[in-house]
């Protein structure tokens, strides 16, 4: 899973009208040809993985309680458009785990949650290939894609927030404390000092 993708995927977890347990969703990010098993064969690295994609869902929790959804897209190099493909599968990859949820939401009386589950439906049908809307309404979309997503999820998040009496959806967790020279949990490889520390 792209890491883009595994933002979309987290953020879906997030928002979602029923809470999905790590257990449900981290399979997916380890990838089909695992069969849901962690591809490391070190557990201290399956441990560090784990960890860092549990500290990206807990960032995400806390931009999304500050009311800014900050999303990991790739920007092309070449025209540097913004690559929101991606993180919109990863978003529907979350959908997926509970399509009961979503539907009865899409369906409700929540015209806030409505009107987000169908601007996400309809960039994912965009993404996907799979849109009824004609060219000129798919370029419009494409090109305001990035601002449609994050104010889609902003209205999820505050549906979430006002249903379930929630201050923030991700749960509380101890922050970890790195070393200055230790490897960055971005994943990057350099020194945390030299990157995101």
């Amino acid at each position: 899973m792209l890491l883009t993708e595994l933002d979309g995927l987290l953020t879906g977890v997030l928002v979602c009208p029923v809470p999905v347990a790590v257990e449900e969703w981290l399979p997916i990010v380890w990838g089909d040809e695992t069969d849901g098993v962690p591809p490391f064969e070190d557990p201290l690295d399956v441990q560090w993985f784990r960890d860092a994609v549990i500290a990206r869902r807990d960032e995400i929790g806390r931009d999304l309680a500050r009311g800014r959804l900050q999303p990991i897209l790739d920007v092309d190099d070449r025209n540097g458009d913004v690559l929101w493909e991606p993180w919109i599968d990863g978003f529907a990859e979350a959908m997926t785990l509970r399509p009961d949820a979503w539907q009865a939401l899409a369906e409700g009386i929540d015209t806030d949650a409505v009107d987000a589950v169908t601007s996400l439906s309809e960039l994912i049908a965009v993404a996907r290939g799979e849109s009824e809307l004609d060219t000129p309404a798919v370029n419009a979309l494409d090109a305001s894609a990035p601002a449609v997503l994050a104010a889609a999820i902003l209205r999820l998040y505050a549906t979430r927030a006002r249903t379930d009496g929630l201050v923030a959806a991700a749960p509380a967790s101890a922050p970890v404390k790195v070393g200055r020279n230790e490897p960055c949990r971005c994943g990057s490889g350099r020194k945390s000092k030299r990157c995101c520390g």
